[in-house]
């Protein structure tokens, strides 16, 4: 059974006969159901059954699915539809949107009001004029409010039409470069390039107050002073990361308002934010005495904020209607963006020039306008386009840090450009959720964020990965900023944060995001290469090195053992050599030949240069005629006997080494002397021999040494003799013989 529409109302205005006509269309097909239209027209049944409801005039693109799903004419409709359009005092034009030409709304909806909706601003007038006669007083001002108490509206379309006829002032939002954005506003006012300007008050952030004053008198202003006022002034805290920049940029408003005649500079700040201006020093001093707090409007000023604009338009406004708003909107601070969304789509619904009631019910009222709005452009795209969507309301949106999330500006070229995104940009457009200028989106107020219930479950969903996306896009526009200069890529942490970013499902880089990424892991991966070559050249080097201290330690063990033999080679030829020599020699310079003889022992002990070194030794003093086998020395070192081969003793006095004098000879022995030995005292010299006896003698007068006794027990010949430790009292002595 085809779903049964609601009757249309009663009349015949230009709204209902286009319903109708679509209700019969529908009829002429066979009243399919919705869900069959619906998968047609690839609307929802929601949107549908809208388009034929004659609440509202549906867009052009909803009515021209609706008429092919239902077999008609597209061409025929579209003048239809054009046609009810002018009829109703506006005419929607471009691509499923719709913007009245011929009767201007009257509310501003969710954005705030601008400079030239001044005609239609109503409730801050005695707030207003305070702000004028401040400035007449004092240099700076910060006006203080809550999110969606108006602040935007109140110096765009309040003061500074106010300030036009004897002051010149100049409107901007900072943004994420908040000097920069001074400084292209500026010169583009004044006729200087910004570049320059930018570099000027960067290095002076006096210069502010000068480009000022030639801003005033090159717009050919009255001649008063120059006014700058920035809105959203938060900004500076939420969008810029700079903090050189952000410091610089409060210098510059301070030492601007601070200059005697200078300029006056008023801010908009939310009041959540407050404390974030008290962390400036010179901030905190300029703000003393300079706080305007804007509060929730009186009931009077919400009576006239209603009424005014609709009068103004020619309509009227039910006291119902009025009385419901006023009691709604009384006493809350952020209700205004909510109150001006509700009129607009109240006003979308008029009976004819009366703003009703029922209009206001119809889209769910104050708090449920908005919401409506929102789903309703939400549940009108398919599922790709609202994935689009999704991802474009985020971008638009920063997280907040202790403080409520805000919107976020993003450029043109940050946005897709693909037809889905451009669709679903056009589309939020047409719904007043967004705001477009020539080079800039954004949501069109922060009520959004905080009163959409779909939006905040996006925003909570994961906080850490929007503001890592957040992060990601403002490097990416600083590195494209930086003719993608390698310096401003991602490395380490970041780049992996990035990487698991762009694999999640429900975030979608655009392509200077993807871009950039795909640069940081080119870079990454070349580092990496870079590093493993380094590495590789590294290990070959110390290999090379080891490979090399092992070679040079070999070959110096080698050459010191090498040295080692040539030296012993050349001692031994050197001791043999001097060893001959002594021998040679000794018999003309026994001195000598024992000098020789000794330091070719001492450098090479061996066996040969021993015996030279005996055999000079034995023959250096001319003792005997053949060689001296024996010798002893006295207890006292005076008295040197010599035992040789040819049977005598000879005595020696050597006192004086260096100059030994015979003191006597003993004879008595008939064959070779072994053996001799003096006792303690040097009184009595025992001698041994071949001729197998041992004699003792009186050497107390070695000059003439008496025979003691002779013993001949030994049955061979004795070669040795000692005395024992009692010798020196008594003759006894001991021998041994062989």
């Amino acid at each position: 059974m085809p779903r049964k529409e609601t009757p249309l109302g009663g009349g015949d205005g230009p709204l209902l006969e286009f319903a109708a006509g679509l209700r019969q269309l529908r009829r002429s097909a066979g009243s399919p159901p919705y869900r069959k239209l619906a998968e047609r027209a690839h609307y929802s049944i929601s949107t549908l059954s809208s388009a034929a409801s004659g609440l509202r005039l549906p867009t052009l693109a909803v009515t021209l699915a609706y008429v092919s799903a239902c077999g008609g004419d597209p061409q025929e409709w579209e003048r239809r539809w054009r046609e009810t359009a002018g009829r109703l005092g506006g005419q929607r034009t471009g691509p499923g949107t719709a913007q009245e030409t011929q009767a201007p709304p009257p509310y501003a909806g969710l954005r705030p009001f601008r400079e030239q909706d001044a005609q239609w601003f109503f409730g801050r007038e005695q707030l207003v004029e305070e702000l004028v006669g401040r400035l007449a007083r004092q240099r700076f001002i910060v006006l203080l409010g809550a999110s969606g108490s108006g602040k935007s509206s109140l110096l765009r379309a309040g003061l500074a039409p106010a300030l036009r006829p004897s002051a010149a002032p100049v409107l901007l939002t900072p943004g994420p470069r908040p000097l920069e954005e001074c400084a292209v506003r500026l010169g583009a006012l004044a006729g200087l390039a910004p570049g320059g300007l930018y570099r000027e008050l960067r290095e002076d952030p006096e210069n502010l107050g000068r480009v000022l004053r030639q801003t005033a008198a090159r717009s050919g202003g009255p001649g008063g002073p120059a006014v700058l006022i920035v809105d959203q002034f938060e900004e500076i805290f939420t969008l810029c990361q700079d903090g050189c920049e952000r410091g610089r940029f409060i210098e510059a408003l301070v030492a601007a308002a601070d200059r005697p005649g200078g300029c006056r500079v008023v801010l908009g700040v939310r009041a959540d934010f407050y404390a974030h201006c008290t962390r400036d020093s010179a901030l905190v001093e300029a703000m003393r005495e300079a706080q305007v707090p804007l509060g929730p409007m009186s009931p009077d000023e919400l009576r006239r904020a209603v009424v005014k604009p609709a009068q103004r338009a020619g309509l009227t406004v039910e006291g119902a209607l009025l009385a419901t708003l006023t009691a709604q909107a009384h006493g809350r601070a952020g209700v205004l963006p909510l109150l001006s969304h509700a009129l607009l789509e109240t006003w979308h619904r008029r009976r004819g020039n009366l703003l009703t009631l029922a209009g206001l019910e119809a889209v769910g009222g104050i708090e449920g306008a908005l919401v409506k709005s929102a789903e309703a452009f939400y549940t009108s795209l398919d599922a790709e386009q609202r994935g689009a969507a999704r991802r474009l309301l985020l971008r638009l949106t920063a997280p907040g840090v202790g403080t409520e999330d805000t919107k976020r500006r993003m450029t043109h070229g940050e946005l897709e450009k693909d037809a889905v995104t451009v669709a679903v940009v056009e589309r939020a457009a047409a719904a007043r959720l967004v705001s477009l200028d020539e080079d800039r989106i954004e949501i069109t107020h922060e009520t959004l964020i905080s009163s959409w219930p779909r939006l905040r479950e996006w925003l909570s969903a994961d906080r850490d990965q929007r503001r890592a996306h957040h992060r990601l896009t403002e490097a990416a526009e600083v590195w494209a900023a930086a003719g993608e200069d390698a310096g401003a890529l991602y490395r380490g942490a970041r780049l992996q944060e990035a990487r698991r970013l762009a694999e999640a499902d429900d975030v979608g880089l655009s392509a200077r995001e993807q871009a950039f990424l795909g640069a940081s892991i080119a870079a990454e991966a070349a580092e990496i290469r870079s590093a493993a070559r380094r590495t590789r050249r590294l290990r070959v080097l110390l290999a090379t090195l080891g490979l090399m201290t092992v070679l040079a330690t070999v070959a110096t063990v080698l050459s010191v053992r090498a040295n080692r033999e040539i030296t012993r080679q050349r001692n031994d030829a050197v001791a043999l050599n001097a060893a001959a020599a002594a021998t040679r020699t000794y018999a003309a310079d026994p001195e000598t030949a024992v000098q020789l003889a000794l330091a070719a022992y001492r450098l090479r002990p061996r066996r040969t240069t021993r015996d030279a070194l005996l055999s000079t030794l034995m023959t250096t003093w001319a003792a005997h005629r053949a060689e001296a086998y024996t010798l002893d020395v006295s207890d006292d070192g005076a008295l040197l006997a010599v035992g040789s081969r040819d049977h005598t003793v000879s005595l020696w006095d050597i006192r004086d080494p260096g100059r030994p004098v015979r003191a006597g000879t003993v004879t008595g022995h008939t064959e070779a002397v072994h053996a001799v030995a003096l006792s303690p005292g040097r009184r009595i010299l025992a001698t041994a021999g071949a001729d197998r006896t041992v004699r003792l003698w009186d050497a107390a007068r070695p000059v003439r040494p008496a025979a003691l006794s002779v013993l001949t027990g030994p049955g061979g010949g004795v070669h040795s003799v000692a005395f024992s430790p009692t010798a020196a009292c008594s003759p006894a002595a001991t021998g041994t013989a062989r």
